[in-house]
């Protein structure tokens, strides 16, 4: 499966690493309301990667991320540099992405977040715009960097989000629900929402700790996956939670109740 890190194989690895891990740093802490953090690394993202663009459009990357003295002169510049239509994305390093980065950085510099002064503190509003440009410019440059659509570019991007809850316990490469109670449906449910991406079914019945294998598959996996609440490939033995924010946990949640992804609890429909 393609990931950010494959899909950007091409940068040094002092410019590629720091990339992604600023991006987590910025959704991981706005999933978690720190909005002055998520803010600030929104600023760190933009430092490194205007540093990618113009190592790319000068034909020669520097080893690791720099501040360039002036980001809105220095994103300026790139505009006048001739185009080149035979580069893939040209454009969009020149003049999309480098106009992106200016909006961005202003809210780290001038928005009470980085410097004391600014006539707005650090909120929701200004950091859902951070992630959510942040998101593009990353997106936008695995799109030119690995040559694939925006849609398939986005899904790359957002392997990089776990989504985090405080039911899971999280230790080395075990997950456990701390919740006893939950049945293994619910269990793999949670599981699988805190996930990214696919998962083996080996890796959740481990998870879950179900005894049986075979009874695992036609009592939790291929109910859950008749009802849309997974996608379960018996090919390749992998498992996806679907795209429903608030699926329901069983078939009896036709009786009018249904289990809230936000709150993670039952609630009368």
């Amino acid at each position: 499966m393609k990931t950010p890190a494959t899909a950007l194989s091409g940068l040094p690895d002092g410019l590629r690493d720091p990339l992604i891990a600023s991006y987590q740093e910025v959704i991981t802490n706005y999933s978690e309301s720190k909005w002055e953090p998520a803010e600030l690394n929104g600023g760190k993202f933009c430092e490194i990667v205007y540093t990618i663009i113009k190592g790319c459009l000068d034909g020669s990357y520097p080893s690791t991320p720099s501040k360039p003295r002036d980001m809105v002169g220095a994103c300026r510049a790139l505009e006048v540099i001739l185009p080149n239509p035979a580069q893939v994305g040209n454009r969009s390093l020149r003049i999309l992405i480098p106009r992106m980065l200016l909006p961005l950085y202003d809210i780290r510099n001038n928005r009470g977040v980085g410097h004391t002064g600014g006539d707005v503190d650090p909120n929701f509003l200004d950091a859902t715009s951070v992630c959510a440009m942040a998101g593009w410019i990353l997106a936008e440059l695995v799109r030119i960097f690995h040559g694939v659509s925006t849609q398939e570019a986005q899904s790359i991007v957002d392997s990089l989000v776990e989504r985090k809850h405080q039911l899971i316990w999280n230790i080395d490469d075990v997950k456990r629900v701390l919740d006893p109670k939950m049945d293994k449906s619910e269990q793999s449910l949670l599981l699988l929402y805190t996930e990214p991406g696919w998962v083996e079914e080996k890796q959740l019945i481990k998870w879950v700790e179900y005894s049986n294998l075979t009874t695992f598959r036609s009592r939790i996996l291929e109910p859950l996956h008749k009802l849309r609440l997974i996608e379960y490939d018996t090919q390749k033995r992998l498992i996806h939670i679907s795209p429903h924010n608030h699926p329901p946990i069983s078939p009896t949640a036709s009786t009018g109740y249904e289990y809230c992804w936000d709150c993670f609890e039952m609630r009368f429909v």
